[in-house]
């Protein structure tokens, strides 16, 4: 679905989002989504790596 957006559509997007946020918060907004975004990626990061330590337990203990 986001990979039929577009260049016009994204441009779309960001103007709603101006003129609903206003020009203040829209860093504020970006900020806070940046955020979110890397402790997601650290989050799934942690646990695929945990994944690989039980694994690798695993094969020891047997």
């Amino acid at each position: 679905m986001i990979q039929n957006i577009g260049v016009p559509g994204l441009i779309l997007i960001l103007i709603i989002a101006l003129v609903i946020f206003g020009p203040s918060k829209l860093p504020e907004i970006g900020r806070a989504f940046g955020r979110t975004l890397s402790e997601f990626k650290s989050a799934t990061r942690d646990l695929v790596s945990g994944d690989s330590e039980e694994d690798t337990t695993k094969k020891v203990k047997e």
